[in-house]
């Protein structure tokens, strides 16, 4: 139980989604699982059910693990995790392969196996959910994002702008903090490099994958919710992460939208805003290098759309990283 909570309401809560088909490469069969499994229904009408969660470190596939101290082998697993919403609304883990290829040397592990074989396929997942955690979720999608805000709220907004004053707070210590990570934390012989199984280059080749797959949208907390198809309250209960940050969503959503809307009094006004666009697309141009696939605006027309944007900025830097 302990095991499946954590993907709802532990350090990682960003990678849980409803499984609506299950993956070629993980040939989970229903022989396999039915014996957790509590409703009397085969595994494909479980998942047709929305019964049926999958968490899947596809990411990890590839990447270097360290070699720093050729005295300490260290590996880096790549795992599929199938999780199951029993009869009282608990997920739990039903079946585990630790790669990305099935085959002989890549067996499923289910709960029905030894004692100690179960313990461990677990223990390889929350290994592999660490370093998605601190290289993705938390390096990159909150510390380096909200860089990519500073550095074009400091280059194109004045320190008189309205949106200047509403930012300020939350990216005051953002250069700062991030310097630091450089010097001590991800750079070379640094604490990444000692302690981490993706030290030695492969935390940076996760960063530079994970950027593939970094959208405006995805930051945007209902859509990214909603991806995954895990924003029902009814299928899911216990997803808190889910339930407060809808609530801090909502509440920065509204400051912010009554702040613009002091100074904006059109979205004629927001599209006049050399400064303001200036600033979106210093972010999309400079900060996201343009990138086809990051899909984030290079301009602004209306009020709602600088609400959003402003959103996104003070979530990702506040709730998402406290969060995280």
């Amino acid at each position: 139980f302990m095991f499946g909570y954590q993907f709802l309401n532990g350090c990682n809560p960003v990678v849980i989604r409803k499984c609506t088909k299950l993956p070629d490469k993980f040939p989970v069969t229903h022989e396999m699982v039915s014996v957790s499994l509590e409703r009397e229904l085969t595994l494909e009408q479980e998942i047709e059910a929305g019964n049926i969660y999958i968490v899947d470190y596809e990411v990890l596939d590839g990447i270097t693990p360290n070699s720093t101290d050729p005295c300490t082998l260290q590996y880096l697993a790549a795992p599929i995790c199938l999780l199951y919403k029993n009869a009282q609304n608990k997920i739990l883990p039903i079946a585990i392969q630790l790669g990305q290829t099935p085959g002989k040397d890549t067996p499923i592990f289910l709960p029905t196996d030894g004692q100690y074989d179960w313990l461990l396929a677990k223990i390889w997942v929350r290994s592999a959910d660490f370093q998605y955690h601190q290289t993705i979720t938390h390096l990159l999608r909150t510390h380096l994002m909200t860089e990519v805000f500073a550095i074009a709220m400091y280059r194109q907004l004045p320190a008189v702008h309205p949106v200047y004053k509403l930012l300020i707070p939350h990216i005051r210590f953002t250069i700062a903090i991030n310097t630091k990570a450089r010097e001590q934390l991800i750079c070379e012989c640094g604490i990444f490099d000692k302690a981490n199984a993706t030290g030695g280059g492969g935390h940076v080749q996760l960063v530079q994958k994970a950027v593939k797959s970094l959208t405006f949208r995805s930051l945007c907390f209902p859509d990214m919710i909603k991806s995954r198809c895990v924003d029902s309250k009814e299928e899911l209960p216990t997803y808190f992460y889910r339930d407060d940050g809808y609530r801090v969503w909502e509440a920065t959503k509204s400051f912010v939208s009554d702040v613009v809307n002091i100074y904006y009094t059109s979205d004629e006004k927001v599209q006049g805003d050399e400064e303001i666009q200036a600033f979106i697309k210093d972010v999309c141009s400079f900060g996201m290098q343009d990138f086809d696939h990051c899909e984030f605006p290079k301009s602004l027309k209306s009020r709602e759309e600088l609400t959003e944007y402003l959103t996104v900025v003070v979530f990702t830097a506040s709730a998402q990283h406290a969060a995280v």
